[in-house]
């Protein structure tokens, strides 16, 4: 089944509206949550959040990417799950990947507005635009995703100390690539 005919399921208010997103995005909805929250039990209730959010939102909205519009939800509810569980507690493998682009983005004091926020956002997809398409694929299975090095190296063929550098200096252009473009990093 084709996202539209989800969608109109959907409208349709239709409970086979959520077993077919299920069946078509679950895994990748539960191991992205999985990456982030560290625990099996809490990424399943996880997606299962975001399969009711997607319910109560659909209608009215109606997402052009029905797979973004997912994850989105998704990674937003792991997010915020992990921020309430970990409360000042560094414990989740994702906090690495976080700490990894610390360095390159700007923090929420120098974005305060949404503008400021929107251009940063318009400034990193010209960056990954202009990335190959395999470090374009490293960086958001990384850093959107919360993919372990391992399962990088695993998915790409590569060395896992190949990955870790590959990224490095993905972050080191966008890095350089944001200073050019005005942020202050």
């Amino acid at each position: 089944m084709d996202d539209s005919e989800m969608i109109e399921l959907f409208f349709r208010r239709s409970e086979q509206a959520i077993a077919a997103l299920a069946d078509k995005y679950g895994p990748l909805c539960t191991r992205t949550a999985r990456n982030i929250l560290g625990s099996a039990q809490d990424a399943e209730e996880c997606v299962s959040d975001a399969y009711l959010a997607v319910w109560n939102a659909i209608p009215p909205q109606c997402p052009e990417h029905l797979l973004s519009y997912l994850c989105r939800v998704v990674r937003n509810l792991a997010l915020k799950k992990r921020r309430d569980q970990t409360a000042q507690k560094r414990n989740s493998s994702y906090d690495g990947a976080l700490d990894e682009l610390e360095g390159c983005l700007a923090g929420p004091e120098t974005a305060e507005t949404a503008l400021e926020a929107r251009a940063l956002t318009e400034a990193l997809e010209r960056f990954l635009d202009g990335l190959k398409r395999e470090d374009r694929i490293l960086f958001v299975r990384r850093y959107w995703f919360g993919d372990s090095l391992e399962d990088l190296a695993e998915q790409s063929g590569l060395r896992r100390h190949t990955v870790t550098v590959r990224l490095s200096r993905i972050r080191q252009k966008l890095r350089q690539y944001l200073q050019k473009e005005g942020f202050d990093l």
